[in-house]
């Protein structure tokens, strides 16, 4: 096993903390990139890549809030030396910075580098099934509310749902990429095996947790999918339960309306109705029993 480095956690540093914690000469694309404050407009790509002397690495973590029907996004960067293992968490200007607890009680006792870089990627996996878990939590709430909810909610948080699983997406494939770089041995230090056998296994085990979260948001999909589907069966089943009552509603004004009409023509000699004594009283009565009778029959049709 390699030998063991020495773990630094900051949160936020400005420049004097970065120097101080890491003594080694970054690029300086790489300096502007760690403090760079992390903002909501523009997501940075997950990535792992190899600078000689140092490993840089930028991960993502979406953190979903369903009390508040929403999703943020979590960015650490990561500098991989053969002595320090630097972490820089950024707070998200709509949320909590990225909690290093699991790591910290992982690194208790000290660790080769590329294990301690293993436990950050492992937890950032980790999340990204608990994530997925959360969201189909949320699918399977919305569609036990399709019958509660106007379907203008109803469509809108469909849409946030895919919007949401849309940007997942875009960090969870690039994570992926980046943890195979590591199992394909294209991340490399000078004179430093910082990802040997032993710690390839490992990555290997992160790789099919990200590949399990892929599939899982694939399957998120689908459900809202079929939530989606459901949701327009129902505005067509209640938009037909309209039509019916509407049907309804004119026919019973139909049938009097024909009846004033047959006894509004000018033929005065061939209606005996109108020389009987009780024709008027007729003519309602007809009404009457006619609107009576199909009401009858929709009731019992459940038309209206």
């Amino acid at each position: 096993m390699a030998e063991t480095a020495r773990w630094v956690d900051l949160l936020d540093p400005d420049r004097a903390e970065l120097d101080k914690a890491l003594p080694s000469k970054l690029a300086d694309r790489i300096v502007g990139r760690i403090l760079e404050p992390h903002t909501h407009e523009d997501e940075p790509r997950p990535t792992l890549e190899s600078h000689g002397t140092y490993v840089f690495g930028v991960f993502v973590v979406a953190v979903d809030e369903p009390e508040n029907d929403r999703i943020y996004y979590q960015e650490i960067n990561l500098v991989v030396t053969p002595d320090i293992v630097l972490t820089v968490r950024k707070t998200p200007p709509d949320g909590e910075p990225f909690d290093p607890e699991d790591i910290r009680e992982a690194c208790e006792r000290p660790k080769p580098p590329g294990m301690i870089a293993y436990h950050l990627v492992d937890t950032v996996a980790e999340r990204y099934l608990d994530l997925i878990d959360d969201l189909n939590g949320e699918i399977d709430e919305l569609e036990d509310s399709v019958d509660q909810w106007p379907a203008d909610k109803v469509r809108e948080r469909m849409s946030h749902l895919r919007h949401d699983m849309l940007r997942i997406r875009k960090t969870v494939a690039p994570t992926r990429d980046a943890v195979r770089r590591v199992i394909d041995d294209r991340i490399e230090l000078e004179d430093y095996d910082l990802f040997p056998a032993e710690i390839d296994v490992h990555f290997s085990d992160v790789y099919d947790k990200l590949l399990r979260a892929s599939e899982g948001l694939e399957l998120s999909r689908d459900l809202l999918s079929g939530v989606r589907d459901y949701a327009q069966s129902k505005i067509s089943i209640d938009q037909n339960e309209v039509m019916k009552r509407l049907t309804a509603i004119a026919s019973l004004l139909l049938v009097p309306t024909f009846i004033v009409g047959v006894y509004g023509q000018n033929f005065h000699h061939h209606f005996p109705e109108l020389e009987w004594q009780y024709g008027y009283l007729w003519s309602w009565g007809l009404i009457v029993a006619t609107t009576v009778g199909q009401l009858w029959y929709f009731r019992r049709k459940r038309w209206i």
